[in-house]
């Protein structure tokens, strides 16, 4: 099982890097799809741009060795020379996301499985098996080469283990592995049939060698069994990063190392991964055609800012322009691009970096794009490379910064995989778009949140927001409890606290250990009818009354899933109007200890839910960063540090009200009174004195 190797000179390493260069801008550099002319222009172009790091080698294995034990550096040592002396440093990557293909040809067992049993086979990327020992001790091989050749080279500042792990193999020797992973967890066959509730369908196990991987089957898997398979193949991605980190941290105890995590990315456990990086890394590719993307962009962010506990964190990629890999890549202007890094720099980030630093002629990413296109320096896009990196030095006192968070929201991995497994009472009730729901009212209010994994301390939250937690043990509940009587405002959503550790249902009424805290309770989960279902709300009950009726405007319904609920002495808000559940509570609030608890049995209409949010804001005294900022649509406030960001993700200028003289880091300009913020544009503020 893995375990926190979190040290507490992790973030020191990567706070000396930043203290060094300021915030880190660059791109992957795919140094081997060119040639040493192209390498001195890039260089060269790069020192102009302001780039000041580089990954470098993410997919270099086939040409470090182009066959078994025949290395080839010598190429190397002249780039990571060249980068040098041009000011740009290099985050070298160990090759191992994307082995040759003779290893697959010689050793056809570090291939991986599908769960259909069929072999895949290399000519893409991600072909291996994380289970293979053949595959590891070539891995480890060439990992330890490379450090060992590199670890003194004075261009190399950081190290980057592999490549957006994410890997799943079905095959025999993670069958193995997988029976392994359960004796260290269950101990014997009898825990593990206890476990995974053997008894239905006759699933009983009477010797390990019988258990195999959730592969293809006649039905529907057992769901503990697919559960303990996503903890196991996220654990064995671990064990592999955690490999080569320990062969790199054995040369080289100063350098940070990283690897880049993909947002909400749904087969890697991140909150059992953070603490053994020396920075949190993520990849972001929002889509320029979604409305939702600024907001959904931002709770990423914060993700990522709280999976490093609240230390700086890398945007390692993200696309200049479009992408190439959707049915259709809207491109992405050089303003917006420059926005979507200043809104990173604003949630914690200390590095703002691309895939990739030159747009490549052949392969299946050819037609994304990069921040040297395929036309040249000469363009609209590179341009604006340059504009951002000019920017980027401006921002170097928010280097190493904190972002402070009053409000807390609950999110956790094994609870979305095991709320998503088959045959649960709809498949539309979806956890992350819950979380990204719940997120949307705190974004428009300038109010910043911290994403917490449950069973986290809570002090210091005013507000704890709980969207969709379907595992939720007692000691997470009793956090939660504790909370609300210090004085936080406690919102708890539907389908929470129904299983528990090994996914089973808990008997009784729901949601069983948080019914003592909200003083209610539930008997039936009510997936709705397409339309929904009407909201009867009370006005006189809310905490805000008097704006109740005109925020909601009719707009009150219930949608996607209800909750046969009565309340067992909580204040109901909202009744269902109509339906099965005609007359019965669906909103509920009630007072605990110095604070309050409320129930959201169902998924409201926008309006409804932010009306909640906001309630459970105000009755906290939590405030927004900057007051007057929800009534300018499209306007993100965030504090990091001394600096107050204004971000301005719509098509129109807008003007808000400042509290106090502020000058502009981005321009050095004044501004006082009121700010002025172009489309698409951004401030950051610092206050100035007297």
């Amino acid at each position: 099982m893995p375990v926190s190797t979190h040290d507490a000179s992790a973030g020191a390493r990567f706070a000396a890097l930043t203290e060094d260069l300021g915030i880190l801008y660059g791109g992957d550099y795919n140094l081997e799809q060119w040639t040493p002319d192209t390498w001195r222009e890039d260089a060269r172009l790069m020192r102009e741009a302001g780039v000041n790091l580089v990954t470098v080698g993410v997919f270099s294995w086939a040409r470090y060795e182009p066959r078994p034990g025949v290395r080839d550096f010598a190429w190397l040592d002249e780039v990571l020379d060249l980068l040098h002396a041009h000011g740009v440093a290099v985050d070298l990557a160990t090759p191992t996301a994307s082995p040759p293909a003779w290893l697959g040809h010689r050793y056809p067992e570090t291939l991986p499985v599908d769960a259909d049993g069929v072999r895949l086979v290399a000519g893409s990327r991600n072909h291996f098996s994380p289970a293979s020992r053949v595959y590891r001790e070539h891995a480890l091989a060439i990992t330890a080469a490379l450090v060992e050749r590199y670890v003194d080279h004075p261009a190399v500042r950081m190290w980057h283990v592999g490549n957006e792990f994410g890997q799943v193999c079905y095959g025999d020797e993670s069958a193995r592995e997988f029976r392994r992973w359960l004796r260290e967890r269950y101990g014997t066959v009898e825990r593990l049939n206890e476990a995974w509730g053997t008894t239905f369908w006759s699933q009983r196990y009477d010797d390990w060698d019988e258990v195999l991987p959730p592969r293809r089957m006649p039905y529907h898997p057992n769901p503990t069994q697919a559960l303990d398979f996503r903890r196991y193949s996220s654990d064995q991605l671990l064990a592999l990063y955690r490999d080569q980190r320990d062969l790199i941290r054995a040369h080289d105890a100063e350098r940070p190392v990283t690897t880049n995590f993909m947002g909400f990315f749904p087969l890697v456990d991140y909150w059992s991964w953070a603490d053994d990086l020396d920075v949190v890394a993520d990849d972001a590719y929002p889509d320029p055609g979604d409305p939702d993307a600024p907001a959904d962009t931002a709770l990423t962010q914060d993700l990522m800012r709280s999976l490093g506990r609240g230390r700086p964190w890398v945007l390692m990629e993200q696309a200049v322009g479009a992408v190439s890999w959707r049915d259709h890549n809207l491109p992405k202007p050089p303003a917006r691009s420059r926005l979507e890094s200043l809104q990173a720099v604003a949630r914690g980030a200390d590095g703002v970096c691309f895939f990739q630093w030159r747009a490549s002629r052949a392969g299946a990413e050819r037609f994304h794009s990069a921040m040297l296109p395929h036309a040249g320096p000469d363009t609209r896009v590179h341009a604006g490379v340059r504009r951002l990196g000019a920017d980027l030095r401006l921002l170097r006192p928010v280097v190493g910064a904190r972002v402070p968070a009053d409000v807390a929201l609950l999110f956790d991995w094994e609870s979305w995989w095991a709320a998503h497994e088959l045959a649960r009472p709809t498949t539309r009730l979806d956890t992350l778009a819950q979380l990204r729901a719940w997120y949307r009212p705190l974004w428009e209010a300038g109010v910043t949140a911290d994403v917490v994994r449950p069973g986290d301390d809570l002090d210091g939250y005013a507000v704890v927001l709980v969207p969709q937690t379907y595992l939720l043990q007692h000691d997470a509940a009793d956090r939660l409890t504790a909370a609300a009587e210090r004085g936080a405002s406690v919102v708890v959503g539907p389908f929470t606290g129904v299983a528990d550790r090994d996914a089973h249902v808990r008997t009784g009424r729901f949601p069983g250990p948080l019914r003592e805290l909200l003083r209610v309770s539930g008997e039936e989960w009510v997936p709705l009818p397409d339309d929904g279902t009407p909201l009867a709300i009370d006005t006189r009950a809310w905490p805000s009354a008097a704006s109740v009726a005109t925020s909601v405007d009719g707009a009150a319904r219930a949608t996607t899933f209800g909750e046969m609920l009565r309340s067992e002495g909580a204040t109901v808000l909202a009744r269902f109007a109509g339906g099965h559940l005609d007359g019965l509570p669906a909103i509920t609030r009630t007072a605990a200890g110095a604070g309050h608890a409320w129930y959201v049995g169902t998924v409201p209409t926008a309006p409804v839910l932010a009306r909640v949010v906001e309630d459970a804001l105000a009755a906290a005294g939590a405030a927004p960063v900057l007051p007057g900022v929800r009534a300018v649509a499209g306007l993100e406030a965030v504090r990091r540090g001394d600096a107050l960001f204004l971000l301005n993700h719509s098509a129109a200028d807008v003007r808000v009200p400042l509290p106090a003289p502020a000058t502009d880091l981005l321009t050095g300009a004044p501004v006082d009174g009121e700010a002025h913020v172009p489309a698409t544009g951004a401030l950051v503020l610092i206050e100035r004195q007297p």
